[in-house]
């Protein structure tokens, strides 16, 4: 089975597709500055973006892990993301409050996606 990796430098790589399968590296904000609603609205773009890359979409996302730093912020997450996410293309998602590793990041997600088969 192939693999190929992605928007890679010596460290990691953004995508890793390994067969069918899309694995992501955390993703997170641009602006580290931002509130918790812009940066979730960064992140959700960053990641159409990437799959884009390897012609998926959203509704190929199979699941997500999400990191939020104040859990007292998830609601604004939440109300991003169902705006976000796609009716019927729901994917299996978890998230947790953990301490991140630049403070000033509010989130960070990371998915699991399938490629799509014509």
């Amino acid at each position: 089975m192939s693999i190929t990796y992605h928007q890679s430098n010596p460290r990691m790589s953004e995508l890793v597709v390994h067969g069918n399968t899309i694995y992501s590296a955390g993703q997170v904000a641009n602006d580290y500055q931002a509130n918790m609603t812009s940066q979730t609205q960064q992140i959700l773009s960053n990641i159409e973006n990437l799959l884009a890359t390897v012609g998926a979409t959203k509704e190929h996302i199979l699941s997500v892990q999400i990191w939020v730093s104040d859990m007292s912020e998830f609601s604004q997450l939440n109300k991003v993301w169902d705006e976000w996410v796609t009716p019927g293309h729901q994917p299996a998602r978890a998230c947790v409050e953990c301490k991140l590793a630049n403070p000033d990041w509010k989130v960070e997600m990371m998915f699991i996606a399938g490629i799509p088969t014509n």
